[in-house]
């Protein structure tokens, strides 16, 4: 080994440290609530700038590095490091200190102590967190097969030759342009106001747990069918005209048509819809929150009266950091809630692909 190649991997070591210590100290800083802002015009806190100093250090001990193949490898790193940097600030770096949150009391400033798992065993004593939990399951049972039969039957309409299509397609996907919290409200005035005047009635559907929790099936679905239809018309379009055409000479009708050449086809369509179906309901909270803000009158649950009979757990979350102040207990709720969606998405997903295999 030369001087400069011996000089230049000294040079990259240091780097390397250097970011290395930098990054950390931005982490210890942020964990013990250490604020240190340096006036030069314009305050800059120290946390942030140590942070983006060390990822810059160490990109540039990586490069400094004495290797020939290494320096195309770190060349593509450079490009993708805006987009990796600010994936791993927003996501990575949060959810891995949302994770040590969840073991103290944290109340959304700073925390106190450590209590470990008293938290996570709190919650699987709560009963209105466990009923949040058990609608919004049954939540997404319901919607999953309603959306994506509403949808696919769309999706046949709209792919037919009938006049208009284009407007079929874009009122069907009208819906889903209108944001959570503004559908919330109109149908909470078309169900208070509209149907009660129509049907006659004193009693709003919203009045009532059962019918509520119906009522924000019916919105959902309104919704968010009209997006998924669009997925299924881009996966019908696929189906190869040639197959139809030869099925047709064969004598096969529309039915045989639809079950054996047309379904099959795009079972890989089936597993997308149906994994965003999952994830979307999974996470219901803006229509939730603006149709009925959780509310409902339950009976005998785990014996208790409960009042959030309509809440679903996005919004349980939401309510036991904002409203209660518990954030530590909120974000142990919220690391259930991804575990239990991430298993979910994960087992729905391989068995679709094992039958997008057998079709």
């Amino acid at each position: 080994m030369n001087e400069n190649t011996a000089g230049k991997k000294a040079l990259s070591l240091v780097l390397l440290v250097l970011g290395v210590v930098l990054l950390a100290l931005a982490l210890w800083m942020d964990f013990t609530k250490t604020y240190i802002v340096i006036d030069m015009g314009v305050k800059v806190a120290l946390r942030g700038l140590f942070l983006v100093l060390g990822a810059l250090l160490i990109l540039a001990g990586m490069y400094f590095f004495p290797t020939v193949m290494h320096h195309r490898t770190i060349i593509n790193i450079l490009f993708l490091f805006p987009l990796l940097f600010t994936f791993a600030v927003t996501v990575i770096i949060p959810m891995c200190v949302g994770i040590f949150y969840s073991f103290t009391d944290w109340n959304g400033v700073a925390y106190s102590k450590v209590v470990g798992f008293e938290n996570y065993s709190a919650m699987f004593k709560d009963p209105a967190f466990m009923w949040s939990l058990l609608i919004t399951v049954l939540f997404v049972i319901v919607n999953m097969v309603m959306v994506n039969l509403v949808a696919f039957l769309l999706a046949l309409l709209c792919t037919t030759k009938l006049k208009g299509v284009g407007f079929f397609r874009a009122a069907y996907f009208l819906p889903n342009l209108i944001g959570g919290i503004v559908l919330g409200y109109i149908w909470q005035f078309i169900f208070s106001n509209v149907l009660t005047s129509i049907m006659n009635s004193p009693h709003s559907a919203l009045a009532s747990t059962n019918t509520a929790f119906i009522a924000i099936i019916v919105v959902y679905i309104w919704q968010y069918a009209g997006y998924i239809m669009l997925i299924y018309i881009n996966g019908l379009a696929t189906v190869p005209k040639d197959v139809l055409e030869a099925a047709q000479i064969d004598g096969a009708d529309a039915m045989k048509t639809l079950f054996q050449i047309k379904i099959p086809m795009i079972a890989a369509t089936f597993t997308i819809c149906t994994f965003l179906t999952l994830t979307s309901a999974f996470k219901q909270f803006d229509v939730n929150l603006a149709l009925t803000n959780g509310v409902g009158t339950v009976r005998g649950f785990m014996g208790q009266r409960l009042s959030n009979g309509t809440q679903m757990i996005a919004l349980n979350i939401y309510n036991t950091a904002f409203a209660r102040d518990q954030f530590g207990y909120a974000q142990a709720k919220a690391i259930l809630f991804f575990i239990i969606l991430a298993c979910v998405s994960l087992v729905q997903v391989r068995i679709s692909n094992k039958r997008e295999v057998e079709m």
